[in-house]
This record gives structure tokens, sequence and C-alpha cells, in this order.
């Protein structure tokens, strides 16, 4: 799978481990950026993973931040993404199983490293149950 993944400066650190989590599990990683703990702005990155989703540039996107809180307000301005903020292993399987979510959304302040590779393992091999959920995820891209 092509998944995209970006971070802002209080994130990059985390970004970093996903990247070889998501290598060594086979995926292929279109990393778009930042590149180190300086400062910036974080819509500059957390847009263009969220673009190449909707598009379908990639399958899915990973962006994290200090909180993921406006990590994922940016990425869900874009039409067709539905970016979760994940804090636990159980909002990630709940994210993909009944919000089919294509993104998700990591602060790097608020979790420790093990549980966000647990929570990025958890999203990834989690199906969408659909049934009952189709119709609302419909309602959510009108």
């Amino acid at each position: 799978m092509k998944i995209a993944i970006g971070s802002d400066h209080a994130g990059f650190r985390y970004k970093e481990m996903i990247k070889g989590l998501l290598t060594e599990l086979g995926h292929e990683v279109d990393d778009r950026g930042t590149d180190s703990e300086e400062p910036v702005d974080y819509p500059l990155f957390i847009r263009p993973v969220a673009l190449a989703v909707a598009c379908g540039e990639a399958e899915r996107g990973v962006v994290l931040g200090g909180s993921g809180n406006g990590e994922a307000m940016v990425a869900n301005r874009v039409k067709g993404v539905r970016c979760a903020l994940c804090w636990n292993v159980e909002s990630a399987r709940l994210a993909r199983q009944h919000n089919d979510a294509n993104m998700i959304s990591l602060g790097q302040r608020m979790i420790t490293g093990e549980v966000a590779l647990e929570i990025v393992r958890t999203w990834l091999k989690t199906p969408f149950e659909g049934g009952r959920h189709v119709r609302r995820i419909q309602m959510i891209d009108e």
C-alpha cells in the first residue's frame, strides 16, 4: 500500500519512527515533510498528505503534530478525507471499522512512541465493516 506521511516539527521524531515501521511492513512511503524539528507551519505539510489521499496518489495517510488536533482539522478540510485523531489502539480500530478512516492523526506530545506504532499497526490491519456504516460514510462525503 502507498501511504503518504507528513508532520510538523512537533511530530517529526514519530514520523521518522513510523516511516521505518511502514517500510518494514512492506508499504511504500511518500514523505511530504517536514525534515527536522525546526519550527514550521503545519498546514504546509499536512494538506499535501490529505490531497494525495483524496486524489488517489496514496491509499492512506498519516499526519503528526504535537497534539494531532490541528493536523486532523487541516486534513478533514479536504473532500474525501476521513482523518481520525487517534490516542489509543481502540480509537484506531474503531476509526477503521466504523468510519473507514483513510487517514489518522497522532500527537507526539500525547502518546508514547510505542503506542503510536501500535495505533498505526492496528489502523493498517483493521478492515472497514461496511454494512450500516456505508450510508454514514456516504453522508460525510456529500
